[in-house]
């Protein structure tokens, strides 16, 4: 069932074809890049500006594309952006406009939230779509200055490249489908929204992808998770994480009620009525005011809601698509309490979730879907497989004829767009997602060459993971920074703080030290071997938990051993590590298990409340000097604070 790379393709390709996919549309900002059917780098564009999400997902900043994280994509491949083949943007203004703009003209007042909304959901849509739909200008003419080496010599009207719309959920579907190690499997993307769609059905098998259905907004899994945010007094479409770590602390009082506005048909579809939560749950919580119990069971009461909804859809789309694997994206796929219980529910015998689920994983979705298609385009054409989004084209077609030309003469719309059925013929795959390490990396040069211009005193290790166990063991809290940076939003033991799970008091020190609130869990890593000892159901998706996306109960005698890896409830979001896939962390919990007798760490990412996971060692060398971190170890490079002696 397991699709390897070695078995993918038995020739190497004639010529070099470079696909650029980027994700700009809401939040979440960032670019990845492909070379022959393989993903060469991705990253998200937050680490560069170190603006949190990039971006607020609001119109006023949909023309702002990634150019640091594509710069970085060109640069790791030694590229220009004149030597791309294809770039593929991960939302399609033309589905989403339809038949409202005939002209190319919109009607956008002054002050558009003075007025009513007429044909569009928001008044400020006109605004968001024309920004879109103007992408392939703003990559060419909008660069930053000190960004335009790798993008000079390029016209939007005379790109060497071909620009390809490609639908929002879609994008999802594809970075679940294409990055997973499966050879056919179901797929499920929930989110808040992309063009119309808020879930998405897919089937993948015989190198050919079907979509099954979908669910349009205003019904939406993703936007009552984020209006329940938002009224428990979080930041809607960045906080849903915290609302899950609540939800522990929590009865599901309120669950009835709840689902009263949820209804689920037996097509897959589902719609959520109007609920006023105020009237309900009484008013909105102020933001740092302290939670009421009340509050606390309307979080509990949410995602219990949630996983019985997506239970019942789930149940559903393993019926329909024959399937008994599961990938999985799109932000709600984010909650690792909601995607255990899918696992251990047994509808599927194993689930997989692309660790970039988010809007950022669309990027790398969009670059592998068009890659796909236009490798199976150049290969020999098979009996009765249809062209290259041939419904979609006509869809446009008959709704705005005139927008293709409005973007750019060379703008392409992919298909399937949302509520359109049919299966589409892809290349096969030469790569699958064994690990989200697709970042920047910085070698020991590199690193020496900043610590000595900022004249900082520091010892070089020769055995990193030996050294830095010592200090763990004597239960200091580490900045770690290694290799390749994560791609997604977990660190995963490459920009990662660490520290021993032993002592009770870890677990508040670190929520100290990264200031954020009290009732937030961190997460422990073990390597995948000593899995079996520690977590149960250690055999679920075949002993894997590489993302950290899924919850696991800590097995009878071991509570007591690992205090501050668990949440409230005794669970714990565990991420396993493999030698061959991150050796580095792997030789340092192997070597913390000698230690200590307990081959497990905290893990939490490598920043501070409010902020981005660290990107590059200045960032990691500011975040150490303005936080009680103990030591930094960074590459071969050990740097420690000196004992304070009194106050």
């Amino acid at each position: 069932m397991l699709h390897t790379p070695s078995t993918a393709s038995a020739e190497a390709p004639a010529r070099r074809m470079l696909t650029l996919g980027i994700n700009a549309s809401f939040h979440d900002s960032a670019a990845a890049l492909m070379l022959d059917g393989v993903v060469v780098a991705a990253a998200e564009e937050e680490r560069f500006t170190r603006i949190k999400h990039g971006k607020r997902p609001v119109p006023f900043t949909a023309w702002e594309l990634p150019y640091n994280a594509i710069d970085f994509c060109l640069k790791e491949a030694g590229a220009t952006l004149g030597d791309l083949a294809h770039v593929a943007y991960s939302f399609d203004p033309h589905h989403f406009i339809g038949e409202r703009a005939p002209d190319q003209r919109f009607t956008l007042p002054l002050r558009p939230s003075d007025f009513e909304r007429g044909h569009w959901e928001n008044p400020w849509d006109p605004l968001f779509a024309a920004y879109v739909l103007n992408a392939p200008r703003q990559l060419t003419d909008g660069v930053p200055h000190h960004l335009k080496k790798r993008f000079t010599g390029v016209k939007h009207d005379k790109a060497p490249y071909r620009w390809h719309f490609v639908p929002h959920h879609l994008c999802h579907q594809a970075s679940a489908f294409l990055a997973s190690p499966f050879a056919s499997c179901a797929v499920m993307t929930l989110d808040g929204r992309g063009e119309h769609a808020s879930t998405c059905y897919g089937r993948y098998r015989d190198d050919r992808y079907e979509a099954l259905g979908e669910v349009r907004v205003p019904h939406s899994l993703g936007l009552l998770y984020e209006q329940i945010t938002a009224h428990l007094g979080f930041l809607h479409s960045s906080d849903e994480y915290k609302v899950m770590a609540l939800a522990a602390l929590g009865t599901p009082r309120y669950a009835g009620l709840l689902r009263e506005h949820v209804q689920v048909f037996d097509d897959g579809r589902y719609e959520i009525r109007p609920l006023d939560l105020a009237q309900a749950f009484g008013p909105r919580r102020v933001s740092g005011s302290k939670m009421t119990q009340e509050q606390l069971d309307l979080a509990a009461s949410l995602q219990e809601v949630l996983e019985d909804t997506v239970l019942q859809l789930a149940r559903w789309l393993r019926e329909t698509s024959g399937e008994d694997h599961l990938t999985m994206a799109g932000g709600v796929a984010l909650n690792c309490v909601m995607n255990a219980r899918l696992r251990d529910a047994g509808i599927f015998k194993r689930v997989w979730v692309q660790p970039a689920a988010g809007d950022a994983g669309t990027a790398l979705g969009a670059a592998l879907w068009v890659d796909a298609r236009e490798r199976r385009a150049e290969a020999a054409p098979l009996p009765g497989t249809p062209s290259l989004g041939t419904a979609a084209t006509a869809s446009l077609a008959s709704q705005a004829p005139a927008l293709a030309a409005a973007a750019d003469a060379g703008a392409e719309v992919e298909g399937p767009l949302t509520g359109e059925k049919g299966s589409f013929s892809l290349a096969p795959r030469r790569w699958f997602m064994e690990h989200a390490y697709l970042g920047p990396a910085f070698d020991d040069d590199e690193v020496e060459a900043l610590l000595r211009w900022a004249q900082l005193d520091y010892r070089k290790s020769e055995n990193v993971a030996q050294d830095t166990a010592r200090l763990l063991a004597d239960n200091k809290v580490i900045g770690w920074f290694q290799g390749r940076m994560e791609f997604g939003p977990r660190a995963l033991g490459a920009r990662s703080l660490l520290a021993s799970p032993v002592d009770p008091a870890m677990q508040a020190r670190l929520n100290e030290l990264k200031d954020r609130e009290d009732f937030r869990p961190v997460a422990p890593a073990i390597n995948r071997e000593d899995m079996a000892e520690w977590f149960e159901p250690a055999e679920a998706n075949d002993g894997e938990s590489p993302f950290m996306l899924f919850v696991y109960s800590v097995k009878p005698g071991k509570t007591d051993r690992i205090p501050s890896a668990l949440h409230t409830d005794r669970t714990a979001r565990v991420q396993t590590v493999d030698s061959a896939t991150n050796p580095v962390f792997h030789d340092l919990l192997a070597a913390v298990g000698r230690e200590t007798g307990v081959p497990v760490l905290v893990n939490t990412s490598f920043n501070v409340r409010g902020e981005p996971i660290v990107g590059t060692p200045k960032a990691a060398i500011e975040a150490f000097f303005s936080t009680p971190l103990d030591a930094l170890v960074i590459g071969s490079f050990i740097l420690e604070k000196p004992v304070r002696r009194g106050t």
